[in-house]
């Protein structure tokens, strides 16, 4: 058998994302921040394309954005209830990563294994913040969908999207567990 990382295995089987409504202050600063990125940047990158990069909001960002998201969720005619949702993601976080999908063109890799790697990244990204003590979650929503929105706030361009929002900060209380899969129905073995 191989030498294991207990430590690194006993987080990944009882990891636990944190609600981003329940993340407040302190953040990570910049120098924090650093070995978050760092750690998710080294995610699987078939070719070394490196096709993702990140847009760190902070809170006077983010409060902007809610107003944005107020404007264009009238503009789309969305419900109240959609904007109001959608907004409370931008106007109650302190932190928040953006994780764009930013393909390379290559005759050799795939897209979709280059979007695979930037929702690899996501997932990185999130697991170093609550490796490193912070309470985090991956958002998305209809601002990150919505190409006048991303092109507009994130400048974004026409190949690029939204791969997923990671909210950082301190968590006010624990998440209760949630049901898991169920490995039996959803695992299949192919011995022959």
């Amino acid at each position: 058998m191989p030498p294991k990382n207990q430590a690194a295995l006993d987080f990944l089987l009882t990891r636990r994302s944190r609600p981003a409504k329940t993340l407040t202050g302190p953040v990570p600063d910049a120098d924090a921040l650093q070995p978050i990125l760092t750690a998710a940047a080294r995610t699987p990158d078939h070719g070394k394309l490196e096709p993702w990069r990140f847009i760190v909001l902070e809170k006077a960002a983010l409060r902007r954005l809610a107003s944005d998201v107020v404007l264009r969720g009238a503009a789309l005619t969305l419900s109240a209830e959609q904007v109001a949702k959608a907004k409370a993601q931008y106007a109650n976080a302190d932190l928040a990563v953006v994780v764009v999908s930013s393909p390379v063109q290559s005759e050799k890799i795939p897209l979709i294994e280059q979007v695979y790697s930037a929702g690899a990244v996501c997932l990185s990204m999130l697991n170093a913040a609550l490796t490193a003590g912070w309470g985090a979650n991956w958002l998305s929503g209809w601002p990150t969908h919505d190409r006048v929105f991303v092109e507009q706030n994130f400048g974004l361009t026409a190949d690029e999207s939204v791969a997923g929002i990671i909210h950082i900060g301190t968590e006010t209380n624990p998440p209760p567990e949630r049901p898991r899969p169920d490995l039996d129905r959803i695992t299949s073995w192919i011995r022959t």
